[in-house]
């Protein structure tokens, strides 16, 4: 990738994670049916704990001392991992995956949201106007009250909640925390979690199709997650952030042609309408940004 601009860089590797997470989905939705919820994520668990498990120890994460303050963090953030690890899946199971896809882009909104009420944070009418408008785009994808309404589809927003709350929990972290030992962690408690969760449930005894599954999907998850921690690292966030809204042409894409799935009319318009209201959001975001860092530079 030499010539090409550090932003062009990041945004690349920001679509490489949002397709790698959503390819995911993808090979979970395959197993609907076929293999109960807690085995699937144990399974595509222990997979993913031994690929991190190599991945931090040749980035030297181990060898990194964690306070005890974080890991508390680190543990309040994988209790939510697990439960929107649960509730995802749940939805997929039994949703179009386009339609999850589209309203788990309302995170951003959220999360800007939540930071104004719970952190703190300043933002504008014209983010809060956004933030409204974006909300009201998810309502136009489930429908509640209309006969188009889908029970499942409360799930995702409930993931939103959740993940809301991981990422703010997230921020709470000391700086010098690897990312690979929050992942491996992480990684870890869900799989423990989803193991107990098996102990008054199902086994099925998985052929070389399920495993095969589940392997690739533990494969593209890790993958997911090293992109977008490259990501976070290469060029200006404003620029890439807005690049993660590609998982949704991955998810329709994916939902078309593997699942016989497409979006009704206002599931697009609704999606339209969050996808544009989180980007405004994150330019205004990028704006705010630039002036607070611009101030001190014109006082002197």
């Amino acid at each position: 990738m030499a010539g090409i601009s550090k932003n062009m860089r990041g945004a690349a590797l920001m679509v490489a994670a949002m397709i790698a997470f959503t390819v995911n989905d993808a090979f979970v939705k395959v197993l609907a049916g076929e293999v109960p919820l807690f085995q699937v994520v144990f399974v595509r668990g222990l997979a993913t704990c031994i690929l991190l498990t190599i991945f931090a120890w040749f980035s030297g994460a181990f060898s990194c001392r964690v306070r005890l303050k974080d890991w508390i963090i680190i543990g309040l953030r994988a209790a939510s991992e697990v439960a929107a690890a649960i509730m995802f899946i749940t939805a997929l199971f039994h949703m179009p995956i386009a339609s999850v896809s589209a309203i788990l882009q309302a995170l951003p909104l959220a999360v800007t949201l939540a930071g104004a009420l719970f952190l703190g944070e300043a933002i504008g009418w014209r983010r809060m106007a956004a933030i409204l408008v974006g909300f009201l785009g998810v309502l136009l994808i489930i429908r509640p009250g209309t006969s188009s309404f889908d029970a499942y589809s409360i799930y995702p927003v409930l993931v939103v909640v959740v993940v809301t709350f991981r990422d703010l929990s997230a921020r709470r972290l000391s700086s010098n925390v690897p990312s690979m030992t929050v992942a491996l962690a992480t990684a870890v408690i869900v799989t423990v979690c989803a193991g107990i969760g098996l102990l008054g449930g199902e086994w099925v005894s998985l052929n070389t199709h399920s495993y095969s599954l589940l392997g690739l999907a533990a494969i593209f998850v890790v993958g997911g997650y090293l992109f977008s921690v490259m990501t976070m690292r290469t060029g200006e966030i404003s620029f890439i952030a807005p690049f993660r809204y590609t998982s949704l042409l991955v998810a329709m894409a994916l939902g078309f042609f593997v699942f016989d799935e497409w979006p009704d009319t206002w599931t697009l318009i609704g999606s339209g309408i969050v996808v544009a209201t989180g980007a405004f959001t994150l330019y205004r975001e990028h704006r705010s940004a630039r002036a607070k860092r611009l101030v001190p530079l014109r006082s002197r």
